[in-house]
């Protein structure tokens, strides 16, 4: 399980020619910690909590449904409740937002109110005629009436009509105005301000135009993908001429709205919230110009230093685009991952409310109410159950990661490509199932090690944020900045060691240390073909977002009496940055793999016989242009560079 093992001073790479199990011991304790996981669910199934989540408890500790224990110290405990299968609310509508929960009396009943319920006299009828008690286990049904407790101890009149959830056995009101004082309540909570209330009408009044947006940038993301795909020689020139089209056309655009709008403000004759609102969208546009204006400036310096570079692009493009013409279930990836993210997490949120009703039940002494509290050292539970959250998620990122790279390598190093499996994806899958999951799984923590420390210092520093001093202040963000710098470059070794492992099927450390050597031996040559990819790739998250954020202002720009601006437009924007990350990042990744392709092919290949490329003709072509410039530059007295270029294999 050591991570610096150099017993191999040198070493053959043999792609694909043999494959052997990697990094078993981490397996073993990767298994060895789900089962933990699988343990905790299982508690929390077994002390009750569980069947107290679906089915509910009253607030005497009694699960609606069952026949339930004497608890010590509370008198209405124990009861059968075997025909209650339903929580009902005495108050239903008196939330508490802070705390999230329902602060009221709550009862096991056989059946919800299915009428409105206005007088004590209906609650007595109602309990004789269906045998559903909705006043305290202590009341009779024929004192509901004259009981000298019936206000506290009897729901809150008049009674909603409500319907039983099925799942979680809730007697929830039909009526909606419970749920428009939450609604009130929250943003009272958050702050009542009407800047927030006009924010929050602006995208309920545009809530079409802004899912048409959305659905714009779905498409434009596709024609992306068939871009790259078909048309990718031409690709980086038609992305940098359109991104410098549409970044200074869009910031004109924005400073002739701010100019048009703060014009029209000072001729408005609109009422006062006409006139708010009409502030707020200048204030906005003018936020909004300044950021395009500082964006733009720097993209174009960027890629007046980077003009240099296209042509190394150009080429790796070019064979990235015939991998997905090969393999165009590539694409599909990251909805298979997200999928299984949602199953995990959605999982994990159950075992976390599970856990949340676990435990030993208490009275509370000041509201006479019965709540389940875990004790020590069962707590730790929960902290063991969010580890798993992250090291199971970073798991299943990983695996994605393997399984592209696996494909990818299997496209590169198979000279014949009739030959190739049917489905190479999921060839990939089941080479990564069966020889590389303990790799998966020692990269994953190496990650959550990293990320863990990180989360806690920034809840630290959300939590005593103004309480502490500057130096402290300032301490906190720079072990949260190196931290976060540490965790990216992890990640990008780990995904170069995860290529190295699909390669020549080696353990972890040992894929890592030869990735991190090629790395490091074509440094200039990994910024010239590597950064200037992924930022290609930028330049097209960019062109979506801004050709969806330039269709969001001439939709909006018709609704300027009476919709603010500020929020819509940023639910748009970073809707169509996901959606355009989701697809360009597995091209981001195939474009990696085959850096690492190349660099081993041509170090430990020469093109003579016995030794021939397995790379594509586009890549072969400049390999033999950059020998011809390196011949060029050696006739002027760089012999010794020329030397390194030749035997390193990976020229600029």
């Amino acid at each position: 399980m050591g991570c610096c093992n150099s017993s191999e001073s040198k070493r053959d790479w043999k792609p694909l020619e043999e494959r052997s199990c990697t990094d078993i011991p981490w397996l073993i304790l990767f298994t060895l910690f789900c089962v933990g996981m699988a343990c905790i669910c299982g508690f929390a199934i077994a002390t009750g909590g569980a069947s107290r989540l679906v089915s509910g408890y009253d607030s005497y500790g009694n699960t609606c449904g069952r026949n339930n224990s004497k608890i010590e110290g509370v008198p209405l405990s124990g009861r059968d409740m075997t025909e209650n299968k339903y929580v009902f609310f005495l108050d239903p509508c008196n939330l508490d937002v802070i705390n999230r929960k329902i602060n009221s009396i709550s009862l096991c009943v056989s059946k919800c109110p299915a009428a409105e319920l206005n007088t004590h006299k209906d609650l007595k009828q109602f309990a004789l005629n269906n045998g559903s008690h909705l006043c305290s286990y202590d009341i009779s049904p024929t004192r509901y009436v004259s009981h000298s407790e019936r206000f506290i101890k009897c729901p809150k009149l008049p009674v909603q009509p409500s319907k039983a959830v099925p799942v979680f056995h809730r007697c929830i009101p039909v009526d909606i105005s419970c749920y428009a004082r939450f609604a009130h309540a929250v943003i009272t909570y958050v702050g009542d301000d009407s800047v927030l209330h006009r924010v929050v009408a602006g995208v309920m009044t545009s809530k079409e135009i802004i899912m048409g947006l959305c659905v714009l940038a779905l498409v434009l993301s596709l024609i992306m993908m068939v871009v790259i795909r078909y048309i990718s020689l031409v690709l980086v020139w038609i992305l940098t001429v359109l991104v410098i089209i549409g970044s200074v056309g869009g910031t004109g655009i924005l400073w002739w709205l701010y100019a048009d709008h703060r014009q029209a403000l000072k001729h408005n004759t609109t009422s006062i919230l006409g006139g708010e609102v009409a502030s707020d969208n200048v204030k906005a546009l003018l936020v909004y110009s300044i950021g395009a204006t500082i964006f733009t400036v720097v993209l174009l310096l960027v890629m007046f230093f980077m003009r240099k570079r296209v042509a190394l692009t150009i080429s790796l493009f070019h064979v990235a685009g015939k991998v997905f013409i090969h393999l165009p279930l590539l694409v599909l990836q990251p909805f298979w991952t997200f999928l299984c993210l949602m199953l995990f997490w959605v999982y994990w949120i159950a075992v976390l409310l599970f856990l949340g009703t676990t435990g030993t039940p208490v009275k509370n002494n000041a509201t006479g109410v019965v709540e389940y509290q875990m004790q020590s050292p069962l707590q730790y539970m929960v902290w063991y159950h969010a580890v798993g959250l992250i090291w199971i998620s970073e798991f299943i990122l990983a695996f994605q990661q393997m399984t592209i790279a696996g494909s990818v390598v299997t496209y590169y190093f198979t000279r014949n490509k009739s030959q190739m499996p049917f489905t190479p994806i999921l060839s990939s899958m089941a080479r990564t199932i069966r020889y590389h999951l303990g790799t998966l799984a020692k990269g994953s923590f190496i990650i959550t090690l990293v990320k863990i420390p990180r989360l806690i210092l920034t809840y630290i520093h959300s939590q005593l944020k103004g309480k502490e001093n500057a130096c402290a202040r300032c301490m906190l963000k720079a072990c949260v900045c190196c931290l976060w710098c540490l965790e990216k470059c992890l990640a990008y070794l780990n995904q170069n060691a995860y290529t190295a492992t699909a390669i020549n099927s080696t353990s972890f450390c040992t894929s890592a240390r030869d990735a991190l050597v090629i790395l490091v031996e074509n440094a200039l040559r990994v910024a010239a073909i590597n950064t200037v990819g992924d930022f290609v790739l930028f330049l097209g998250k960019v062109l979506i977002v801004a050709c969806t954020g330039f269709a969001g202002i001439l939709a909006l720009n018709y609704q300027r009496e009476y919709t603010v601006w500020v929020l819509p437009l940023f639910i748009v924007c970073l809707f169509a940055f996901l959606v355009a990350h989701c697809f360009l990042s597995v091209f981001e990744n195939v474009v990696d793999v085959l850096f690492l392709c190349f660099a081993v092919d041509t170090k430990y290949n020469d093109g003579s016989p016995g030794n021939e490329y397995y790379m594509d003709k586009a890549l072969m072509e400049f390999v033999e242009n950059s020998k011809k410039m390196g011949r060029f530059k050696a006739e002027e007295g760089d012999g010794r560079e020329m030397k390194s270029m030749t035997r390193g294999g990976i020229f600029a």
